[in-house]
Order: C-alpha cells, then sequence, then structure tokens
C-alpha cells in the first residue's frame, strides 16, 4: 500500500498556506471589483490594465507585463478586447519598429474617468471594512506586505521616458 498525507497535514497546509490564502483574497477582491465596475463594462484586470497604460508617454509591453506581474502573451490576450473596444491602441515604436507602445485612446481615457469614482469608493469601502474586521492592523500594513510580496512585479512607473535597458 502506497504512503499517504495525514489530514492532519490538510489542515495544517489549509490554514497556514500563504499562497492559498493570497488566492482567496484576490478571487474575493476581484469579484467585487468585477461587481462594481459592472456599470462602466470593465473588469478589475481591465481598470488595472488601462490604469497602467495612464502614463505620459506610451509604455512598450514589457513594462507593462511586468508592472501587472503577466507574461506578454497573457498581455497580448488581455489587450484584444480593449483594442476591439477602441480603449487601447497598440502601435510600432518610432525607435525600434520590433517593439509595440501601447496607447489609452480617448475611449480609453473615457473609461477610466467613469471607472475612477467607482474604484475609489469601492476601495475606501473595502478598507473601512478591514479596519473593522481588523483594528489591530495599521492601515497601510496590507497593501505594503502585498506590495512586498508582488517583488519586482510592482515596479515604480516613472513619469517619464527611461534610460537603459529597462526602459523597454
Amino acid at each position: 500500500m502506497s504512503k499517504k498525507v495525514p489530514f492532519e497535514t490538510t489542515i495544517h497546509v489549509r490554514d497556514t498556506c500563504l499562497c492559498l490564502h493570497a488566492q482567496r483574497a484576490a478571487r474575493a477582491l476581484a469579484r467585487r471589483f468585477d461587481e462594481a465596475l459592472r456599470p462602466v463594462g470593465l473588469t478589475n484586470g481591465q481598470f488595472s490594465l488601462l490604469m497602467s497604460l495612464n502614463r505620459p508617454h506610451p509604455p512598450s509591453v514589457a513594462p507593462v507585463a511586468r508592472l501587472l506581474a503577466m507574461d506578454r502573451t497573457t498581455l497580448t490576450a488581455a489587450l484584444k478586447p480593449l483594442e476591439r473596444r477602441d480603449l487601447v491602441a497598440t502601435e510600432p515604436d518610432p525607435k525600434d519598429r520590433r517593439s509595440r507602445l501601447l496607447r489609452l485612446t480617448e475611449k480609453g481615457h473615457e473609461a477610466l474617468l467613469a471607472a475612477l469614482p467607482i474604484w475609489r469608493a469601492t476601495h475606501a469601502a473595502v478598507d473601512a471594512e478591514m479596519q473593522e474586521d481588523l483594528p489591530e492592523v495599521r492601515q497601510g500594513d496590507v497593501q505594503a506586505m502585498l506590495v512586498a510580496l508582488g517583488g519586482t512585479g510592482m515596479e515604480r512607473v516613472s513619469s517619464g521616458p527611461r534610460e537603459g535597458p529597462e526602459a523597454a
């Protein structure tokens, strides 16, 4: 007879696994923001993607993929419905025709403007509920921990063009 993992181990993993709890929290938050953003026709992922493109200079695919912790293929798939709705435009980089730049269209800016008050209200409600449920946790601690766990995928977005190899 083969050995089996004891049920107690399953309970221990269920109660202590950071990955499991992060995934559950992410799914719950995603459902909540998806529901909130539905009236403006966006999902939370689309809102995040559009917001990541709201920069003074259109970025290429790589830094957006890093920021959103996606691979390029997944990002390209996520962009397609936004391009079909004319919220995002993809254009060749004039400095390197092999590279593509991602730009919010006028309709993309309008979608962000419509979604932003909803995002703010939903975010404030989640923050208030967390403070009520976990008064011992200082506001900002959870976000700081999540940013730290996200590692380099949560790089800061500069306000202007970057120099060097990381600019791509």
